[in-house]
């Protein structure tokens, strides 16, 4: 398993606050302040320098402690000290420590720090590297959903603010995630590109060590990719590039030594595996051998050492060097004991096992084996939850989500519409009457009437024209809300991301009521304006058909709400069709649907309670089932809940807003696929909603009798 290197240091900031403030922070004498100009103190930077030299010389805890107690005594920090302070401790916990939980705090305080920003470039470096540390911290808390919109918070800095170091680390994080699901080559080509971002930011610029690190990795990655690709003969190119920009920096980072000889070893254990591949055995224990003896020891990378012997034990074993296995693995398990390695742990059992076969001990060699297949099953099953995801299809969610207009000023444009309708009726409607009665006072006043009739064949013309004038106004009406919606989203998405930071600050009570007021009134106004925008614009939308796995598509949607049902107590049931089965649909509409009814499940039932999600495949047609334990639908609202604007929206077991708009918007994408979608419901048990989509080569009648159920385990 490849092993990939980590931040080691993040000494440039990286992020922009779209409201600029300055911070006057109080000095020791009460007669005189300074300014934050977004800079960092030097008496920060001297401490920031001091704990470098310590951590050079391989006392980490130590730098660490000097760190915490030298910046306490800072009479002034900035914005950028403090953000700094937590980034060094994020690296302490997340990276060597592998404490995630802590190093999640951290990068909290970090993107804290970030909106606080007083320039905008403080504030484009410092967000995304905090977005950026708070996916990472999500991604190995195998929260992957959280993990991919900080990435996509980190990626959308970059791309606004052109911000090349941040969206190099968006396209490095791409890449580790294809590598670790397996894409290869996808992941080599992430890693390239990420590369040659960071080539382009740091040209012509002071050699930094964080841009050098990271080049050095890419390539490294680069290299491994192309291994896993079983291309050796590339793989070993990069790798050498990698030896040779290590070498080629050494010379501007003397006190760096300590990470530039991990990343040697790193490099080292890494190109063994293609010399393997090749045959060349004796060069690839050299090579394991030399990134043992620097990764094993105090202080240096312990974790990819144990790795190496791992590749190490594995080449004896097939060599059949059984002694020399022997002593390694013994020695690998008074390491394994100290230093703890999943990894290396499950296969130090993998090979012990494998030597006790050899050795003939077959009840040795059972109960290693057995201890590694637990292991193994263990690692297997958290790297399934990886698999599951689609990051691709969340990312452009978050993308969609991104860009989505509003209609809210839609209701006011009708009326007027209305108005200007009515009175052109009434108009005609008087013409016409004054006509009727010319004619009963004067019958033979012929040319009268005739006037007067072409007077009226002249407002009916204009009644036409006027009437085709607002269909043509109608259309151009569509395109200004358009604009008006994206512009009025973006003020109220403001207002929402602000009452939220500030809600997070000291207030008094009735403050802080007021301000959670604001957030909860800006959250449902943005709501609303989606919901509208989504239910005028389906009709209109050409659908984009594609091949969907259905089994898929129904996972990505529960394990998306998941944490949404989590936060109140309750628990999501699944059960998928037992194989795979593809429908000619579109992906993000028929997602849209059965998310809609996941979340309406969770909105009104009780806390603590069970969702039943179940996929079945009945006479030709994919049935989906969503049961819920809730508060059910009324009989006298049963005949309006799939109507535009019904009156028939209650708010959700907890308080949750409810405008009206998702069944009728479900309703009509299940029109437009041909499908159907119907509910069965009881105030006492419940309510299951069902929809149905017809296979492809199946020319069934597109109606489905209501009474169809699925039963629900």
């Amino acid at each position: 398993m490849k092993h990939i290197k980590d931040h080691l240091v993040q000494i440039s900031t990286r992020h922009v606050w779209l409201y600029a403030f300055l911070i006057i922070l109080a000095s020791c004498s009460q007669k005189n302040t300074r300014k934050d100009t977004g800079e960092y103190s030097d008496e920060y930077l001297a401490v920031q320098t001091q704990a470098d030299k310590i951590w050079a010389q391989n006392n980490i805890d130590g730098s660490m402690h000097f760190m915490d107690s030298a910046f306490r005594r800072l009479p002034n920090p900035t914005i950028n000290d403090r953000f700094r302070f937590y980034a060094f401790n994020y690296l302490y916990y997340q990276k060597l420590k592998f404490n995630f939980d802590k190093g999640l705090l951290y990068a909290d305080s970090m993107l804290a720090m970030a909106k606080s920003s007083v320039t905008p470039k403080q504030y484009s470096m410092n967000f995304a590297e905090a977005n950026f540390a708070r996916g990472d911290a999500y991604f190995e808390l195998k929260q992957f959903t959280d993990a991919y919109q900080s990435y996509y918070q980190g990626y959308l800095t970059g791309k606004n603010y052109v911000n090349l170091r941040a969206l190099a680390d968006y396209t490095y994080r791409m890449g580790m995630i294809m590598y670790k699901k397996g894409h290869y080559k996808l992941a080599a080509n992430y890693f390239k590109d990420s590369y040659k971002t960071n080539q382009t930011e740091t040209l012509n610029a002071k050699p930094d060590f964080v841009g050098f690190y990271r080049n050095q990795e890419l390539l490294d990655n680069i290299g491994i990719s192309y291994k896993h690709n079983n291309e050796n003969d590339s793989a070993i190119v990069y790798f050498d590039k990698a030896l040779k920009l290590i070498d080629e920096n050494a010379k501007n980072f003397p006190e760096k030594k300590l990470h530039l000889d991990m990343a040697r070893g790193v490099v080292y254990g890494n190109m063994s595996e293609s010399y393997v591949q090749k045959g060349l055995n004796a060069e690839a224990i050299a090579l394991l051998k030399k990134s043992i003896a620097i990764n094993l020891q105090k202080g240096y990378d312990n974790h990819d050492a144990e790795l190496s012997e791992v590749k190490l034990g594995q080449l004896y074993l097939t060599t059949n060097q059984d002694d020399l296995l022997y002593d390694l693995l013994r020695k690998l398990r008074n390491q394994l004991d100290t230093v703890k390695n999943p990894d290396a742990e499950a296969d130090y059992y993998r090979l012990i096992g494998n030597y006790y076969v050899k050795k003939n001990e077959l009840k040795k060699a059972i109960t290693h084996i057995q201890r590694y297949n637990v292991l193994k099953d263990s690692l297997l099953q958290r790297a399934g939850l990886l698999m599951e995801t689609d990051v691709n299809q969340q990312l452009a969610n978050y993308e969609k989500q991104h860009e989505i207009d509003t209609l809210s000023n839609d209701n006011k444009l009708q009326v007027i519409y209305l108005y200007v309708s009515i009175f052109f009726a009434a108009m005609a409607l008087i013409i016409v009457f004054l006509v009727y009665r010319n004619w009963k006072r004067s019958k033979n006043d012929v040319q009268t009437v005739n006037v007067l009739n072409q007077q009226i064949n002249e407002q009916n013309s204009i009644l036409e024209k006027a009437l085709n004038e607002l269909n043509i106004s109608s259309q151009e009406k569509d395109r200004i809300l358009r604009t008006v919606a994206h512009d009025l989203r973006n003020p109220i998405g403001g207002i929402a991301s602000l009452t939220t930071m500030m809600a997070a600050d000291e207030y008094t009570a009735d403050q802080k009521e007021l301000i959670n007021l604001v957030k909860e009134t800006s959250y449902n106004s943005l709501e609303l304006i989606n919901e509208i925008l989504e239910a005028t614009n389906i009709t209109s939308v050409k659908l984009k058909l594609e091949p969907v796995e259905i089994n898929s598509l129904v996972s990505n949607s529960v394990e998306l709400l998941r944490f949404k049902a989590a936060e109140k107590d309750q628990t999501i049931l699944l059960e998928t069709l037992d194989k795979q089965q593809e429908l000619h649909i579109s992906r993000e509409k028929i997602w849209r649907v059965i998310s809609n009814l996941i979340s309406n499940a969770i909105k009104f039932s009780p806390t603590s309670s069970i969702i039943y999600v179940k996929v079945a495949e009945i006479n030709g047609k994919i049935i989906i089932a969503v049961k819920d334990k809730g508060i059910g639908i009324p009989d006298k609202l049963k005949d309006q809940v799939f109507n535009m604007f019904t009156s028939a929206q209650r708010p959700g077991t907890s308080g949750e807003k409810s405008f009206g708009l998702g069944l009728s918007i479900c309703n009509q994408i299940m029109e437009k696929h041909n499908g159907k979608i119907w509910f069965e419901s009881d105030t006492d048990i419940g309510t299951t909603f069902f929809i149905s989509l017809r296979l492809a080569g199946h020319n069934m009648p597109t109606d489905l009798p209501q009474q169809v159920s699925v039963p629900m385990a």
